[in-house]
């Protein structure tokens, strides 16, 4: 089997094991609906691939998913490359979202956290700056979920081992999210 063809196969596997994620999909959207149409924001982190999610995810509120409607607030953490670099330099490359949690958060607002191995370190400062702000949280894992699982409000753990196939169904799993939200958001 060539190895095109078992990326198919392994990634077409992973996705129908998603098939069990309606529930907390569903109470993940009931969150990002009450934070929005509320007037808050979304805040949302990852490292790597996953900081990427995050500005991808991001954009789908702030810009628009699929029909025309208003913005919506979403800030991605991973985006100030600047700040970025003086948290590392002044502080600790582990604070980098929590600092930003810390200064823009309001209670109300939700933070959407990505990490595919459970064992990103300025995630779980992120995820725990968020619970002593008072904020939401929903964390798309990976794997065993690391020391990661059970720190946010909501996880939303893909089990598996590949990188590139959680990644895909964590894309599938935000995209159904958007998809689910933008039913019920005001278009004006």
């Amino acid at each position: 089997m060539s190895l095109l063809q078992r990326s198919i196969d392994d990634s077409i596997a992973n996705i129908r094991s998603l098939a069990g994620f309606e529930t907390p999909l569903n109470q993940a959207a009931k969150m990002v609906l009450s934070c929005l149409t509320s007037g808050h924001k979304l805040l949302i982190c990852g490292n790597g691939g996953s900081a990427s999610d995050a500005t991808h995810l991001a954009t789908e509120f702030l810009c628009r998913f699929q029909g025309d409607r208003r913005p919506y607030p979403a800030i991605s953490l991973t985006a100030n490359g600047e700040f970025m670099t003086a948290v590392c330099n002044d502080y600790h490359s582990d604070e980098i979202f929590a600092r930003q949690i810390w200064g823009l958060s309001q209670k109300g607002d939700v933070l959407i956290a990505f990490t595919t191995s459970g064992k990103s370190r300025n995630v779980l400062r992120a995820l725990e700056e968020a619970k002593r702000q008072g904020i939401e949280s929903i964390c798309f894992l990976g794997r065993d979920g690391g020391f990661t699982q059970g720190v946010a409000t909501l996880d939303l753990n893909v089990a598996g081992t590949n990188t590139a196939r959680i990644q895909e169904a964590h894309k599938l799993l935000f995209h159904v999210l958007c998809e689910t939200v933008d039913a019920d958001l005001p278009k004006q």
